[in-house]
């Protein structure tokens, strides 16, 4: 692959972690479809592992399917863009010890933040997922560049 080609490819991966990082916040943060523009005068939280997502299995059927989905895939998936682009663009996290520890920092920060500022709610299950969904990133970062370095090695 050509210097030429990688630097594309870490300027577009630049340019996607910067729109998907103000797309988390704003999710996070702002979003009056997750509840956000409401603040709270008491802390939510959630410390027990795995209690709010047997909650909404449990009432899968009150709370609707897309509710459940929401919450179980969504905190996941909107963690993946992290776990495939900073590995790109910071070498270092090319292991995955360092991505499990990056994705579970940044987690951490959005569920401190909410709690503090008692927009949405600190959840430890998110914490969870949201970490997964850095790996889940990471291991398809992972397996495209194992592929790609064997396609230029062939």
């Amino acid at each position: 692959m050509s210097r030429q080609t990688k630097r594309c490819i870490k300027f577009g991966s630049f340019v996607l972690l910067t729109l998907y990082i103000a797309v988390l916040i704003y999710v996070c943060f702002f979003s009056e479809d997750y509840g956000r523009d409401v603040i709270t005068s008491y802390y939510r939280y959630n410390l027990i592992p795995f209690k709010e997502i047997r909650r909404f299995y449990i009432y899968r059927d009150v709370v609707g399917i897309r509710a459940f989905l929401a919450n179980l895939f969504g905190n996941v998936l909107a963690f993946m863009p992290y776990g495939f682009f900073m590995p790109i663009l910071r070498p270092k996290l090319r292991r995955m010890n360092r991505m499990f520890l990056a994705a579970f920092l940044l987690s951490l920060t959005i569920e401190i933040t909410q709690l503090l500022t008692r927009v949405g709610s600190f959840d430890v299950d998110d914490l969870i997922l949201n970490t997964a969904g850095g790996i889940a990133g990471y291991l398809l970062f992972y397996i495209m560049n194992k592929i790609r370095s064997k396609w230029d090695g062939a």
